[in-house]
């Protein structure tokens, strides 16, 4: 509503005061493009904020799912090392173990609130019961926490110890996803 009311004030100082700067012509229709534009962008604020309360916790889960992919990311360039699909990069190996350390032990807790599941938000694929009682998703977030500093340690030094240390990541993640993730069908 202020929107519109700073644009009516506009469109009559213009009206009131632009006549020795403006043509007549002219003057009309930049009032009626800020006019229509301020009506544009006062429905989309109005539209925004109803699309916002149709998907509850969208920017938690966004952002959540923003850390999930970087620790994907990181993992996929260790995974590739340890299948050799690429060359063994210690320099690289040593980052990306780091990377997905530091990602691991971020206090994400504030991004689970309870009810931003996949039956309240299809944009998720977070099962309800990790909310419930005795679930213990906080000890899987920790043994992820153990395998990537494994990893870390082991990444670096050479390809053998960054192989052994990929069965303790990829069971960390498997564990928490077939516990407390829907199946994508």
């Amino acid at each position: 509503m202020r929107i519109l009311t700073n644009t009516m004030r506009n469109f009559r100082l213009v009206e009131e005061f632009g006549t020795a700067i403006l043509p007549s012509i002219r003057r009309r229709e930049i009032a009626m493009k800020t006019f229509l534009l301020t009506i544009t962008a006062a429905t989309t604020l109005i539209t925004g904020a109803a699309v916002a309360q149709d998907a509850p916790f969208a920017r938690e889960i966004k952002v959540r799912q923003g850390i999930m992919g970087y620790r994907t990311m990181n993992l996929a360039i260790l995974g590739a090392m340890a299948k050799g699909e690429v060359e063994y990069n210690a320099e690289a190996a040593q980052k990306a173990a780091d990377n997905l350390l530091a990602a691991s032990t971020l206090d994400i807790s504030m991004l689970w609130p309870e009810g931003s599941d996949d039956f309240a938000n299809t944009d998720t694929r977070a099962l309800a019961k990790i909310w419930e009682a005795g679930s213990d998703v906080g000890d899987k977030a920790q043994a992820l926490v153990d395998a990537a500093t494994a990893m870390q340690s082991a990444a670096g030094v050479d390809l053998a110890g960054l192989q052994g240390a990929m069965k303790g990541v990829g069971d960390a993640c498997t564990g928490c996803h077939e516990a407390y993730r829907a199946s994508a069908n």
